[in-house]
């Protein structure tokens, strides 16, 4: 992972746009060299830029809805975004333009539509009946501020109550209001002086849809009339009101109180509740009231046939809890159970058989929203289990802090995966299926594997498979198991260098054919993971020290350094294996006192048991030196053919054998170039002080200042205000603020000087000061001789210069196809082979299955080098630079990627103001550049990344990945394989009345809402109370819906609903005209009658 400097990032969001589209033609190849002219395939329209979906858990939820016919649920956020999930796998992100906090969701059930209330005091309908769902309508409440809604079933009137305590009613197909207002000082007794406050409930009796029950925050409540427009009856209580449930009989309901108590109501008996009860108030013994608690925020009163009725409610504890995690609590007849939940309750709902509330409610589960987790709870069986979710909402169970993605993977991979994954599973679940199963899956019409990596804070690693647009967590690896856990603070260790987190990953290197996995952590350490189906213990886990320092004492002999300790002077033929240590000497200090050769974090010294799945191959901890603690690793690769991993911080570089445990180059930056360093290095004074740790991985603000002997970020420059400054590869001085780190590292075959007549293993190695050094690599015989002959590894003497930090190398064949690093394929290591074999194995593995090892002498390959600022495409083995690109001259490249696009390679770019833009290659044409978000926080600079067949992502939020797509057929594509939402189903029919009910009265009284609410006969509402304002999602947002019969069902209705509106507004301008014509005749007649009988000067 690489850390960046926050006030460059900053800067550049300020800079203007992209500058590539300014640019001169791209500087084609010198003439006179015999570089062939490779034939490119990729162009503009190959290419468009959209997102596609969003995964995760929704950041910071606000609201909670459920549809029981159609098996769907609404979750909404407290930035406006609207999450929908159905059956596994099919999932749905929308968003309200103006970012307001979602405060209530209700559906209309069955009819494929969903309202929103949000905090700016609008109300949206959302069509859900397409794909990509769109708003048909708002209102916008200009003179009251909305705090509650509620949607009868089967009915197209929204009761909308306000602060100011009155109650709007809304028609949802039109969308307008009624004249019909409930008024808070007709609702509330005539002697009542004060104001009853804001509405929190509304609901219609089961048994009745003439009385409306409504809750005020005072305490009271009142049942409303709404034929006769009065008040029935009203209930007085002196806590303030957070909630309101009913019986489903109609006679009964429930209040839940601010002081910790639940009132059950006889509806007939407004003077004093049937029964109080204090769920978790300890029973003082003379009779007195239960000592008060924290309010209880929502109850939920259940009934079903064969038993006691169901009441839950989330809130309610005694003070005296101090530290008691938030709770739900389930009370059944005489049991009562209290669930604890890891995060604080948004919201819950009880999941039930019927959509009818006049009937037995039959509860089945609870769905609970918390802050950061959705658990569903079966009601059903003894002890109250949770279903296991199915969603993949766990991506930030420790905070993510970096990513990586991996389209068109080997296809074995994500079964292996899977296997060793299953195996980690929890029991105790519910034996039942998901309950929230609504929808249809998409038509996955890409069949490529995709593999999400996450790292994390707490040091695990998580595989995630996207393929075909979903999302499932697949495997967990944690990296921390290999080291000793402080089990105190007092007893920690300090040498940390950051206070907390101390096994975040910064960075993860996989090789998805070999299936080695590499990370490096952010206490200067590198694990090295193999892959194995079957589970081994190893006695001690193999370990090594390395001493990276940054130090100059002379000018003029740079090359004044000793070799430390632990590394092997470069061009040594025979590097000692170190033996594995079981953990290092801890209190090793230097001559004057200052902690010296200790590493951060101390590894285990017990053997270890290694289930299937990762295990640990080799583990690398820098350690500090005279006083200074390890700089953090800001570049690593790992290669399976070679047997080689690479690491590198702002102080140098190091070259490890895994194979053989054995560190083979150790190297500061400047000895890299030996004597054809460009810069003058300044001398560096010795610090002797700790410095502060350096800034968390997860929530990196805007005022950390970087110590300045800390190192800086890869892609930081000399002097943070000084970002835009051109780097020039003339001699600079260079002051200790701005170390040369090693920024980016990449394993290759290819000419590794100008005079190699053949391809031979290098390591590329890219600085943040743009300078790219080659090192050449000797390997041994395969077979056995590779595990006893050294491998030889020294400089090459090859530099190379760009503008700005290296980020990015990838290699060309002379055709233009992409050369990859040569790998080995994976095979089991932990099963003995057979001596036939193991013959067999020796004579037939190669040490490299890049395809250039194949190349003919003569053809040469092309280095593809992107950085911060440009990017060039050099002729192999000349060095000559056969194309220049520079990316943007005003802001700098964050992330670069050469990724596989329809059949073809191109370079992508994701830049600090905002932009996306791609590259042809190897001749560096522009073929997109498109202004898609600008960096608001580190986060997105940390995650962003691009894969093959044009796909990218990166964390849009602390919880969730967004993934987008830069490719024009996926984008073409995406309708069909997003899932449906809506899927035409069967309303249940309603309950039986039964034959004494319909005999003598008792069941369920009907309404005529439209004769009380339509224009006729409550009139027209005040036009100033809101304003109506017609969605995006109309015959618009239809065209985009699939067109199958629903969409044109959809289509057609629309048509008649726009048309029909037109009419309705011609009819009312008639009927406007008539009656004003009316009344002016009257009013003429009425003149004509007062003044008929009088003489003239009488007037």
């Amino acid at each position: 992972m690489r850390k960046f400097n926050i006030r460059k990032v900053l800067d550049g969001l300020t800079a203007g746009s992209s500058s590539a589209s300014q640019q001169p033609p791209p500087q084609q190849h010198t003439p006179g060299s015999r570089e062939p002219e490779i034939q490119e395939t990729l162009q503009s329209e190959h290419f468009q830029l959209c997102k596609t979906v969003r995964h995760g858990f929704p950041y910071q939820p606000s609201a909670l809805a459920f549809d029981p016919v159609q098996k769907i649920l609404a979750v909404g956020t407290q930035t406006g975004a609207l999450r929908l999930f159905g059956r596994p796998g099919v999932e749905c992100y929308c968003q309200h333009d103006s970012g307001s906090a979602v405060i209530q969701l209700q559906f209309l059930i069955n009819e494929g539509a969903l309202v929103s209330a949000l905090a700016d005091d609008t109300l949206h309908l959302w069509n859900l009946r397409q794909k990509r769902p769109a708003i048909l309508h708002s209102l916008k409440f200009c003179r009251e501020r909305i705090t509650f809604c509620h949607l009868p079933f089967q009915s197209k009137w929204l009761y909308v109550g306000t602060e100011r305590g009155n109650i709007h009613i809304v028609n949802v197909e039109s969308f307008t209001l009624s004249g019909y207002v409930i008024m808070w000082n007709k609702a509330i007794e005539l002697s009542s002086k004060s104001h009853p406050g804001p509405i929190v409930h509304i609901s219609d009796n089961p048994m009745d849809e003439g009385k409306l029950l409504i809750g005020f925050e005072s305490g009271t409540v009142v049942l409303w009339d709404l034929k006769s427009k009065k008040g029935d009856y009203r209930y007085t209580y002196d806590e303030a009101i957070h909630s309101v449930a009913w019986h489903h009989e109609g006679k009964q309901f429930i209040c839940s109180h601010s002081d910790g108590t639940l009132t059950i109501w006889n509806v007939r008996s407004p003077a004093k509740p049937v029964q109080t009860i204090t769920p978790h108030g300890k029973q003082l013994k003379d009779g007195k009231k239960p000592e008060p608690c924290k309010p209880i925020l929502k109850v939920e009163f259940k009934t079903s046939r064969s038993g006691e009725p169901f009441i839950i409610l989330s809130g309610g504890l005694s003070y005296d809890t101090v530290g008691r995690r938030p709770c739900l609590t389930v009370m059944h007849g005489k049991s009562t159970a209290v669930l604890e939940m890891d995060y604080s309750i948004v919201d819950f709902l009880t999941l039930c058989e019927t959509p009818y509330t006049n009937d037995f409610q039959e509860p089945y589960a609870v769905v609970v929203l918390l802050e950061k987790d959705l658990v569903l709870i079966d009601l059903a069986q003894n002890g109250y289990p949770i279903f296991e979710n199915p969603y993949p909402l766990s991506i930030h169970e420790s905070p993510v802090t970096c990513c990586e993605y991996f389209a068109d993977c080997p296809v074995d991979l994500i079964p292996a995966l899977y296997s060793v994954g299953a195996r980690q599973k929890r029991q105790g679940y519910s034996k039942k299926e998901w309950p929230i199963n609504g929808g249809n899956w998409g038509l996955g019409a890409q069949s490529y594997p995709e593999i999400i990596i996450t790292g994390h804070a707490d040091g695990s690693v998580k595989f995630w498979d996207a393929s075909a647009i979903t999302l499932q967590v697949l495997y967990k690896l944690k990296t921390a198991k290999v080291f000793e856990k402080s089990r105190n603070k007092d007893d920690k260790p300090n040498t940390d260098i950051v206070d907390e987190d101390p096994y975040a990953i910064q960075i993860i290197s996989w090789c998805p054919e070999s299936r080695m996995l590499c990370i490096a952590g952010v206490s200067a350490h590198v694990i090295i993971y193999r892959f194995s189906k079957q589970e081994v213990i190893i006695e001690v886990i193999p370990m090594l020290e390395v001493r990276l320092l940054y130090e100059i004492n002379d000018v003029e002999s740079p090359e004044a350094e000793q070799a430390p300790p632990l590394s092997t002077p470069v061009g040594a033929t025979s590097p000692q294996p170190i033996p594995p240590q079981s953990h290092p000497s801890t209190s090793s200090s230097s001559s004057d006192g200052l902690r010296d050769n200790v590493p951060c974090l101390k590894v285990k010294n017990t053997p270890l048991k290694q289930s299937p799945g990762y295990q640990t191959e080799l583990v690398i901890q820098l350690v500090w030196v005279g006083g200074e603690p390890p700089q953090q690793i800001t570049s690593l690769a790992v290669n399976s053919s070679y047997g080689l991993v690479v690491f590198g911080n702002c102080n140098g570089i190091a070259i490890v054998d895994y194979l053989q445990k054995a560190v083979l180059l150790n190297l500061g930056t400047i000895e890299l170039y030996g004597s054809n360093d460009p810069y003058r290095r300044e001398p560096r004074s010795p610090r002797k002080s700790r410095q502060p740790s350096g800034a968390g991985l997860c929530d990196i603000n805007e005022g950390t200042v970087v110590p300045e002997d800390r190192c800086k970020s890869p892609t930081s420059d000399v002097k943070d205000n000084s970002f835009s400054r051109s780097r020039s590869s003339s001699v600079t001085s260079i002051d200790k603020e701005s170390r040369e780190a090693i920024s980016a590292l990449h394993f290759c075959e290819t000419f590794t000087r100008k005079a190699d007549s053949s391809p031979s293993p290098c390591l590329w190695v890219g600085t943040t000061l743009g300078t790219v050094l080659v090192i050449a690599l000797n390997l041994p015989p395969g077979g056995e001789q590779r595990l006893l002959q050294p491998v030889i590894v020294s400089p090459s003497g090859t530099v190379l210069r760009l503008k700005g930090g290296i980020l990015r190398m990838a290699f060309l064949d002379t055709t233009g196809c992409l050369v990859p690093p040569a790998y080995e394929s994976w095979r089991e290591h932990n099963v003995p082979e057979e001596k036939d074999e193991k013959e067999k194995l020796k004579k037939k593995r190669p040490v490299s299955v890049s395809p250039s090892s194949s190349q003919e002498i003569n053809e040469n390959q092309y280095a593809v080098i992107c950085s911060e600022k440009q990017a060039k495409v050099i002729a192999l083995p000349t060095q000559n630079c056969a194309y220049k690109q520079n990316i943007t001259e005003t802001s700098f490249v964050l992330r670069g990627d050469i990724v596989a696009l329809s059949n073809s390679i191109c370079l992508a770019c994701f830049c600090a103001n905002g932009h996306i833009m791609t590259f042809s290659l190897p001749s560096l044409r522009p073929l997109l550049d498109v202004y898609y978000l600008p960096l608001t926080n580190m986060r997105i600079a940390r995650t962003f990344c691009f894969t093959n067949n044009g796909q990218a992502l990166y964390l849009v939020s602390p919880t969730e990945i967004q993934r987008l797509t830069y490719s024009q057929e996926t984008c073409e594509n995406l309708q069909e394989m997003l899932g449906e939402l809506f899927t035409p189903v069967e309303t249940p029919e309603a309950p039986n009345r039964g034959f004494f009910k319909g005999l003598f009265g008792g069941g369920a009284q009907s309404l005529d809402r439209e004769e009380l609410f339509g224009e006729s006969s409550s009139g027209k509402a005040s036009r100033s109370l809101a304003q109506h304002i017609p969605g995006p999602g109309g015959i618009e947002g239809v065209k985009g819906a699939a067109s199958g019969v629903v969409g044109e069902l959809a289509r057609a209705r629309l048509a008649l609903d726009e048309r029909g509106q037109k009419l309705g507004d011609l009819e009312e301008r008639t009927a406007a005209m008539l009656s004003s014509a009316d009344s002016f005749s009257k009013h003429a007649h009425e003149m004509m009658l007062k003044y008929k009988d009088k003489k003239w000067y009488q007037f």
